[in-house]
Formats: C-alpha cells, sequence, structure tokens
C-alpha cells in the first residue's frame, strides 16, 4: 500500500487500519444522531448509478457578491476566488482504490467548505448563499434529508454540489462489510434520485473507518471516486484545528454541519455561517469550489 504526499496533503490508500484521534467528526456542537439502520434487501439490490455529474460552472467567482449583499449580513465582503484551474490537481481513477483527501494540493490562497448532514433546514441559509455566492459542498445523510429533499436544490442550483454520507450516520467501522456497502450504496441512490446526479465523493460519519479496506471496497462498490475528510471544523464562533499553529494552510478542506439554534446555543445557522467566513477572512483566504480542483474520472 502507498501514501502519496502532496505537499501537506496526504492521499492514503486503503490501508491505516485507525482513524487519529485528532479528527474531529459530525455533530461536534452536540447534535442528536438516528439510529443506524440499513435498507431492506431489496432496496439494496437495485442497481447503483454511478455516471459522475459534470461539475457546474459558476456564473461569478467565488465570494464576487457586491459590498450591499456582505452588508446585509453584516459582514466585510470576502475577496472572490480565484480562476479554477484548468489544470485540475486532484485526477480520480474510474477503478481501483479510493484516495483520502483532507486538503487539496495548490498555492492558491483558498480553502474549501464542506457542509455535512442536512437536519437544519434554514430558509433564510437559502437566501444568505444566494447573495454572497460563496460555494459550498453538501455532504448529506439521507436520514437528516429525507423529510424534505427539496430544501436541498435551490442549494444545489446555485452551482453547489450535493455528495455522500452515508444513510444513517453510523460509525463506519462498527459495522460489517455488508452493512458498510448498504450505507454507502443506499445514501448513494438516494441522492442520485433526488437531486439527478450520482455523488462522486464520499465522507464518512466523523471520518471514521476511513483509511480501512472495508470502507474503501464498500466506496468503490457503491459509485463514488474519493473519501475526503478535513483540516479544520467550524464549532458556533471559531474553528478547530488539526495542526498545531492554530492557522489555515492553501487548500485546506474545512468541515461544518447544516445546524440551527438547538445545537447553536441559540444561534442560527447563518450567524454560525458568517462567523465561519468572518474567520476565514481573517487569515487572508477566499473559498473556493472544491469540485472544481478535483477531476472525475472521464
Amino acid at each position: 500500500m502507498k501514501t502519496y504526499d502532496w505537499s501537506r496533503t496526504r492521499i492514503y490508500l486503503a490501508g491505516s487500519l485507525a482513524l487519529a484521534a485528532a479528527i474531529s467528526g459530525c455533530g461536534s456542537s452536540g447534535g442528536a444522531r438516528s439510529a443506524p439502520g440499513a435498507l431492506s434487501p431489496a432496496a439494496s439490490a437495485q442497481p447503483v448509478q454511478t455516471a459522475l455529474p459534470p461539475v457546474p460552472k459558476s456564473s461569478a467567482p467565488a465570494g464576487a457578491a457586491g459590498a450591499a449583499a456582505w452588508a446585509k449580513w453584516k459582514l466585510q465582503p470576502m475577496q472572490p476566488a480565484p480562476p479554477a484551474p484548468a489544470d485540475k490537481p486532484v485526477k480520480l481513477t474510474k477503478t481501483g482504490a479510493v484516495p483520502v483527501i483532507s486538503a487539496i494540493p495548490t498555492t492558491d490562497k483558498v480553502v474549501f467548505v464542506t457542509i455535512d448532514d442536512g437536519a437544519e433546514k434554514d430558509p433564510k441559509f437559502i437566501e444568505m448563499m444566494n447573495d454572497l455566492k460563496v460555494p459550498i459542498t453538501m455532504f448529506l445523510m439521507d436520514d437528516a434529508i429525507k423529510n424534505d429533499y427539496g430544501y436541498f436544490k435551490p442549494l444545489q442550483a446555485q452551482g453547489n454540489l450535493i455528495q455522500n454520507h452515508t444513510l444513517h450516520h453510523p460509525a463506519m467501522s462498527t459495522k460489517s462489510a455488508e452493512q458498510q456497502k448498504t450505507e454507502v450504496c443506499g445514501d448513494q441512490q438516494v441522492l442520485t434520485q433526488q437531486y439527478g446526479a450520482a455523488p462522486f465523493l464520499f465522507r464518512p460519519p466523523y471520518g471514521d473507518g476511513a483509511h480501512t479496506p472495508t470502507l474503501n471496497t464498500a466506496v468503490q462498490q457503491c459509485g463514488p471516486r474519493a473519501v475526503v475528510l478535513w483540516h479544520e471544523t467550524m464549532q458556533i464562533h471559531d474553528m478547530q484545528y488539526q495542526t498545531g499553529d492554530k492557522k489555515l494552510k492553501p487548500g485546506d478542506i474545512i468541515l461544518a454541519h447544516f445546524r440551527g439554534p438547538k445545537d447553536l446555543k441559540g444561534e442560527t445557522m447563518t450567524e454560525m455561517f458568517g462567523e465561519l467566513l468572518s474567520r476565514i477572512q481573517e487569515q487572508g483566504f477566499s473559498v473556493a469550489r472544491l469540485e472544481d480542483y478535483i477531476q472525475p474520472p472521464a
């Protein structure tokens, strides 16, 4: 098994049997979780669409909203991200073990914002995203979104891609190989059917099992072509860092969650997201679209 060190980014093929304890997982802000479950045998046996969607082209550079739009949300305008690279630094393959990615190898002073689960469905957040035009990647879990699949379609229409985060949010290393496959393939089916595009990225709940051969095999069988982790997690007012210097670096992937006042000590999703953007700006970074730096298999 080989480990490729791309600058600070390490892309691991299936191998390491333990997840670093420093990785904080989904639910770090205290949200409750649904009990793990499984698809019925009939549902899990259905074929999974694995065709990869084209990455949408944004209508404006990331962060290119007008000053008035930022002022509406009590924020300073963010510097737009540079144009997406023509030669994407991460190139995925159709077959074989999938890489595990926690950052993108780039010298662009950009970071990538990913938002998990989908429990909170605040219409004000859709309005905020439409105003600010800051790109996100959504890793959605069926248990959290099945009461309102439609909420995420306006966000998708803005050019934000939807990726796989399991059906029920279990700690994957506690599940059998077949159960892991059911979790990944089941969510792949649901998201493909509901949103018209098959996810090509997968994030395991809590980051658990990310480096195990069992999970890597399940991901391969279900369609996604990379496992995506993170370097920072957004809490209510600030970020938690996996590095001792507590600084963002070019290409970092940041983890946030669809959360509301119940889990954010009274704050809203838009307030939390505004805090996140402010923390990014304070360090002189812009937000780029993760999929603009990743090349799906042709």
